[in-house]
């Protein structure tokens, strides 16, 4: 059996910009992104603690801006700058890697800065 668990998450990162004339994405600075064990392309979930939002994306890096957080396409119009959130992605283990999982939780502060890894 396989079961879909919790890989990582950033909690209570805040959008930074909003781009509703690109295609469609997550962009996520690089240092968010290695915190949180993330990869180009990678299927995210994203959670507006604002107004309770939920969107489905994939989540591209930003080499340039570390602590970017940029809501690509029509998201942009759920998600405004200021807005903070939780990015969540998940991870199909089997039973053996589910007893020994653990998800990575990055904390970070107001300017999207890694403050603590769990």
């Amino acid at each position: 059996m396989r079961r879909r668990l919790l890989k990582s998450k950033i909690h209570r990162a805040t959008v930074i910009v909003g781009d509703l004339n690109y295609e469609g994405s997550l962009t996520l600075g690089r240092a968010l992104m290695a915190a949180a064990h993330l990869v180009p392309y990678e299927y995210v979930h994203i959670t507006n603690i604002n107004n309770g939002t939920h969107w489905v994306t994939y989540a591209l890096e930003d080499p340039d801006h570390p602590e970017m957080v940029c809501m690509n396409g029509t998201a942009a119009r759920h998600f405004l700058p200021g807005d903070p959130v939780i990015v969540l992605a998940y991870a199909e283990v089997d039973d053996q890697e589910a007893a020994r999982h653990h998800p990575h939780t990055v904390h970070v502060d107001a300017q999207n800065r890694v403050v603590r890894i769990e």
